[in-house]
């Protein structure tokens, strides 16, 4: 059993925060080095070509890609074998995000309620998938899911009859 405790979970989602807004894949940089060769359209080229420059001064400064830095989506395969110590293991995932939003400088831009739509001031909450998995580890992916197509959207709510929810605990 191999034991990990909130503040390493919390520190390397901070991390990965940062990274993950400020780097791009290495896959997604050579698609756009590849689309720029083969692009026939000079404003094609021109836009890749500035996508490219982008990602070189973000990295090189340390600053995030675009400016829409997105809602934090977490995927965590926890190994069946690693006992989280020191706290919630949730919280920390929260933690992490809120403290790598604050120190890396991202946009905060999460609404805690939909329909009020008041800014948390510190993206959270964050989406979080869990997974169990075999072995002591604990692999941690970030993903900010950018709202720039969604930022004028509509949101409706469709009332139905109020149905029996039923519960399992095992």
């Amino acid at each position: 059993m191999r034991t990990i405790h909130i503040d390493e979970i919390r520190d390397t989602v901070a991390r990965l925060c940062w990274e993950a807004c400020y780097y791009l894949p290495p896959d997604v940089l050579a698609g756009f080095k590849k689309a720029e060769q083969t692009e026939a359209s000079p404003l094609g080229k021109s836009i890749l070509n500035q996508l490219l420059e982008n990602a070189v001064l973000a990295a090189a400064e340390n600053m995030p890609y675009c400016h829409d830095t997105g809602l934090a989506v977490v995927y965590v395969e926890v190994g069946q074998d690693v006992h989280i110590v020191g706290g919630a293991y949730l919280d920390a995932v929260q933690a992490g995000v809120r403290k790598g939003y604050q120190e890396g400088y991202l946009r905060k831009s999460v609404v805690g309620d939909p329909l009020l739509r008041v800014n948390t001031n510190d993206n959270t909450p964050a989406v979080v998938h869990t997974e169990i998995v075999p072995g002591d580890q604990i692999k941690i992916t970030v993903l900010p899911k950018g709202g720039g197509s969604e930022n004028m959207s509509a949101m409706k709510f469709l009332l139905l009859r109020p149905c029996m929810n039923t519960e399992l605990f095992v």
